[in-house]
């Protein structure tokens, strides 16, 4: 039999009234990248850099770099600013002063007796870093992987970014041939669904503040305010929170808070079913062991 997704959660998503704001900081950082282009221009002088603005949409010295990463990881051994120059095509006073920041950022190596130049610790480190990053990555979808096969679920990851919005980090589907689609870098207002409720339960907020932000909220099935609060004040007291079908209709969204070592809620890990797929002890057990996977989830990615 064919699985089928069913996507609960993409339509409520689709206007973002924060993608303006999103926007302007995209024009402010271009703004920034030409001024620090045109600077770059007026302080070096090789032909090379009058194009230094953008070539298309390649910003040339940036290309350089990269192709000069490139030449000294192939070569396996260290080259002289000259040699370098010459095998890439790149002004010799050009190369020259993007060596010369490159040994600055740590990710170039200079030896003054040989006068040559080689990959340094630092690019070393970064590699490492992500590769690390991607072995919790790997290790966090393994234990949600286990969620949802546990418990014929679709597990999905919440972070919290800026002042007001959480992000869908990592999904891993149901096993069920019918399961809930869930697409990820979906962004929620962070008040919404279960893991809305820990976030509002942790976030140092008032009764007040938290009620004007519940205010702008829209539900598929009504929900009054004092029942959202009685429920955020429950999540905080057991660990865990519920969404029965009030975000959308249907669905159940179960879900556990992860914290940092300052005790700060950095993510939420659910489990999101179909409507009657657990009685209300089957929810309040699945909700228990969401708390211990949090647990594990916290050492494997904080």
């Amino acid at each position: 039999m064919r699985a089928t997704d069913i996507d609960a959660y993409g339509a409520v998503n689709q206007t973002d009234p924060f993608m303006p704001e999103t926007l302007k900081l995209s024009r402010a950082a271009s703004s920034l990248s030409k001024r620090d282009a045109g600077r770059s221009a007026a302080t070096t002088n090789g032909p090379e850099d009058i194009d230094t603005q953008k070539t298309g949409s390649i910003v040339k010295p940036v290309s350089n770099a990269f192709r000069i990463l490139r030449y000294l990881s192939a070569l396996r051994k260290p080259a002289r600013a000259t040699q370098i120059a010459r095998e890439l095509s790149i002004n010799t006073s050009t190369c020259f002063n993007i060596l010369r920041t490159m040994v600055g950022e740590g990710v170039v190596e200079f030896n003054a007796q040989s006068k040559a130049y080689s990959l340094g610790l630092g690019i070393v480190k970064l590699v490492d870093t992500t590769l690390i990053e991607g072995q919790r990555m790997s290790a966090a979808r393994s234990l949600m992987h286990d969620i949802a096969e546990r418990f014929r679920v679709t597990t999905t990851l919440w972070r919290r970014i800026g002042p007001d919005r959480i992000v869908l980090a990592m999904v891993e589907n149901s096993p069920s041939d019918f399961r809930i689609h869930m697409a990820e870098g979906q962004r929620l207002p962070m008040f919404i669904g279960a893991a809305g409720r820990l976030v509002a339960a942790n976030s140092g907020l008032t009764k007040a503040d938290i009620r004007s932000a519940f205010n702008s909220l829209r539900w598929d099935r009504a929900l009054s305010f004092s029942a959202y609060w009685q429920q955020v004040r429950e999540a905080g007291e057991c660990g865990w929170a519920v969404d029965d079908g009030y975000y959308s209709q249907g669905i159940v969204a179960i879900a556990a808070p992860i914290f940092d070592a300052q005790n700060q809620l950095m993510f939420a890990i659910s489990a999101v079913m179909f409507r009657g797929q657990y009685d209300e002890a089957g929810i309040a057990r699945v909700g228990e062991e969401l708390k211990g996977y949090a647990t594990r989830l916290a050492g494997i990615m904080l």
